[in-house]
């Protein structure tokens, strides 16, 4: 049996680990922090972290960028149908829609961080029903969920790194989907790539990759699965669901 395929178990003596220590050794050691789901499923204090960088993204974002100039971004990577159709509105009029939509803008990523909770608990349930009943995981919902967002963290490094670009210097366009080049998209012309293309490139993010890995050894350690049983699903999904997202994108982009 190779590595690839021997599942992780937590140490029998491992000592409890606070919720401090349980967020360094995310990054540092991250199989003790999923050894210490198996004792307690609390996700909080990882979400609020989590949600406490996504603010102070957001208010960057606001301070540095400007939120008629996110709208601006956002409209660009709108069906053509749709960037038509502002278009042709008269200059008044949609000089009010477009203030209506900056303010819509401005509250809906500021309360991204809230939904994303939301996404968390989709996640969760999808991989809690796929380690569960494809692979016989012995793990619960609660410990599905804390694994999905203990394993998101590496989104707050992407945030620091967000805030001190922006705090240097604003590129001349900024999408907040994509705010810095970690990922395959970042380089790619949203107006000259298929949008099929460009939505693939952008999910080959390096943060992404770090909290797929972060994910898969978390329910090779909770759920007691071989190494390559956990990755082949953590993975299998987010390829699928990347697939799908982006076949939406490109269906909707005419």
């Amino acid at each position: 049996m190779s590595a690839a395929d021997t599942p992780l178990a937590p140490e029998a003596s491992t000592p409890r680990l606070s919720h401090v220590e349980r967020i360094i050794n995310t990054f540092t050691a991250p199989s003790k922090t999923f050894a210490d789901i198996k004792r307690s499923s609390n996700w909080l204090p990882a979400w609020l972290l989590i949600f406490a960088f996504g603010l102070a993204f957001c208010y960057t974002v606001g301070q540095r960028v400007g939120w008629d100039a996110v709208f601006e971004g956002n409209l660009k990577m709108a069906p053509a149908s749709q960037q038509a159709r502002m278009e042709q509105i008269p200059a008044e009029r949609r000089d009010a829609i477009m203030a209506q939509q900056v303010t819509i803008t401005k509250y809906m990523s500021y309360a991204f961080p809230v939904l994303s909770l939301i996404g968390f608990v989709i996640i969760a349930l999808l991989l809690w029903g796929t380690f569960s009943f494809g692979s016989g995981a012995d793990v619960t919902f609660g410990q599905s969920l804390a694994i999905v967002i203990y394993s998101a963290l590496p989104g707050i490094v992407k945030s620091v790194l967000a805030i001190l670009i922006l705090m240097m210097k604003v590129p001349e366009e900024f999408f907040i989907q994509n705010p810095i080049g970690t990922n395959l998209g970042y380089f790619l012309s949203v107006n000259d790539t298929p949008r099929f293309l460009y939505g693939v490139a952008s999910a080959v993010d390096v943060f992404m990759i770090w909290t797929l890995v972060l994910c898969s050894i978390g329910f090779a350690v909770v759920g007691k699965v071989k190494q390559g049983t956990a990755y082949a699903i953590v993975f299998g999904w987010w390829l699928a669901i990347t697939l799908v997202f982006s076949g939406i994108g490109a269906a909707f982009a005419g």
